[in-house]
């Protein structure tokens, strides 16, 4: 049985330490950044070595290809994809063609995932920014409305969905309210209950049937003033599962960001024992790494179900045209901002 922990490893190729620490730790996964990409090829390999390591042909291997400014595949090597602000207001002006240019776009960077041997993404952003906050989430973000974000995160998830990769959504129980960044500082929401149920929370809501989705390191006071979310019974139990109504998997966000308090194994410990099924250790680093280890168990029967349902739901993959796709794309990009000039 596998421990409940995704890692980061430090670069292009896996160290002969990394080599015996996934071996001994078994982590469920492996998530990968800009540092760990260079070429088709290199990943493939990154990939590979991985799964022979823990003995798991489908242990799963993550990254963040959100498009715009959060991508770890970077042209020219890979597509360009357009940040998800982008990509909503083409479907806010032209409906018809922003939701066709969504559709292939995601499509598009999970066939080049698949490729590569990365079966997880982790998108699509469901946060909904407000007046005045960080601007941490910005334009990864679809739009600035609920039912919106909710109805082009369905979109988006169904295009990884069919090409084979599972997506998860982020950031549970929803960061666009913050006025700080989660990786430098606690972001404190002071929003009333009413506030978030109607905005931050419902995109979450409205694909609470989604498999999987990564938490928030943030403190909404009107529910538990103490723990952000990622550490509090509360917001996981009463909110997440109950009020959210999600039953999928759930990750924590990345448990070295400053959000969080206490030693790294502190972090892991609070994290599995307020309700989250994985924690996500993303910097690659020795020392923490083991004290992670240390903290980890493994899987509980509860949510080795839950990760099996996750794994279970991307489709094997159809044959898609990339090529024809990208060229599809590109035209209704430009079609459709011409569109907004004339406006």
């Amino acid at each position: 049985m596998t421990a409940a922990v995704v890692f980061g490893c430090r670069g292009p190729e896996l160290t002969q330490w990394e080599r015996r620490f996934f071996a001994d730790a078994d982590p469920w996964g492996m998530i990968l950044f800009r540092r760990n990409c260079q070429t088709p090829d290199q990943i493939r390999r990154l990939t590979e070595t991985f799964r022979e390591i823990v003995g798991r042909e489908d242990a799963p291997v993550l990254i963040d290809q959100e498009g715009g400014r959060v991508r770890r595949l970077v042209p020219p090597l890979w597509h360009p994809a357009p940040s998800a602000k982008r990509l909503g207001d083409l479907w806010r002006r032209v409906p018809e063609s922003g939701k066709e240019a969504l559709r292939l776009n995601y499509q598009i960077i999970a066939s080049e995932l698949t490729e590569l041997g990365i079966t997880v993404n982790c998108a699509p952003v469901m946060d909904v920014p407000v007046p005045g906050s960080h601007s941490v989430v910005g334009d990864r973000a679809f739009s600035d409305s609920a039912d919106e974000a909710a109805q082009l995160g369905r979109i988006v998830c169904e295009a990884h969905l069919v090409q084979g990769v599972l997506p998860i959504l982020k950031h549970m129980p929803g960061h666009g309210r913050a006025t700080a960044d989660s990786h430098r500082s606690l972001p404190i929401v002071e929003a009333t209950r009413h506030q978030l149920e109607n905005t931050d929370f419902k995109p979450f809501k409205d694909l609470n049937d989604m498999p999987a989705a990564i938490t928030a390191h943030i403190v909404y006071s009107a529910w538990d003033d103490q723990a952000p979310a990622t550490t509090s019974n509360v917001m996981i139990k009463d909110v997440i599962r109950e009020r959210i109504g999600f039953d999928g998997l759930l990750l924590t966000d990345d448990i070295s960001m400053r959000a969080l308090k206490g030693t790294i194994r502190d972090r892991v410990e609070n994290s599995l024992a307020a309700g989250c099924d994985l924690v996500l250790h993303c910097n690659g680093k020795r020392r923490e790494m083991k004290k992670v280890a240390e903290g980890a168990p493994k899987l509980n029967a509860e949510s080795l179900k839950r990760a099996r349902l996750a794994l279970a739901r991307p489709a094997a993959g159809g044959e898609f045209d990339r090529m024809s796709a990208k060229r599809r794309l590109a035209h209704l990009m430009e079609m459709g901002e011409g569109e907004g000039l004339q406006s």
